[in-house]
């Protein structure tokens, strides 16, 4: 396995919609591989999920885990998920304005709007169907990854930049984290 190298916002990648595998695609060893490589990546750098675009490769991959993340310590643990070709779909029409970074805009936080509850349809790394229903901050982590999948980044989701800060700011002023003195 390895530690592959991601895109920062700027670079071209992370704006270019990414492409369907078909099934053979999905279980061959180099789609096996680098999926592997995706999940170490994403954990040597402690992020939520990471999407294929984010280390770029144009396909339609995302991870996604949350145990016991030091970037995310109040968030709920979601298992190691691997959506291949996802389809999100809205559950209500609820919408949540939530802190959101990225490894993408390292060292950044800004509040984003994301749907309360969605439908995951997808592929998992075996190339089986998965249809899940997802809620609150797994929700958001979905269409987070799933956004970078078709070119989108969260800083285009923002409705209002004046939130946009660097994370010892947000640390300071948002969460009311003071360091000691």
């Amino acid at each position: 396995m390895a530690i592959l190298k991601v895109a920062r916002l700027g670079h071209p990648v992370l704006r270019m919609p990414a492409q369907p595998l078909t099934v053979d695609e999905i279980r061959s060893p180099d789609t096996q591989r680098f999926i592997d490589d995706m999940i170490e990546t994403m954990r040597e750098y402690d992020g939520a999920g990471l999407a294929a675009n984010q280390v770029h490769t144009l396909k339609q991959i995302c991870v996604i885990e949350v145990l016991g993340n030091p970037r995310y310590p109040d968030a709920p643990h979601i298992p190691l998920t691997v959506v291949i070709n996802p389809v999100v779909t809205p559950l209500t029409e609820e919408i949540e304005e939530g802190w959101e970074g990225c490894l993408s805009v390292p060292d950044m936080r800004g509040r984003v709007p994301r749907y309360t509850a969605v439908r995951l349809e997808c592929r998992n790394r075996e190339g089986d169907k998965v249809d899940v229903v997802a809620k609150e901050f797994f929700a958001r982590v979905i269409q987070h990854e799933t956004d970078h999948l078709k070119g989108i980044v969260y800083v285009d989701r923002m409705r209002d930049l004046s939130s946009l800060s660097h994370l010892a700011e947000w640390q300071k002023y948002a969460l009311g984290i003071r360091e000691p003195e």
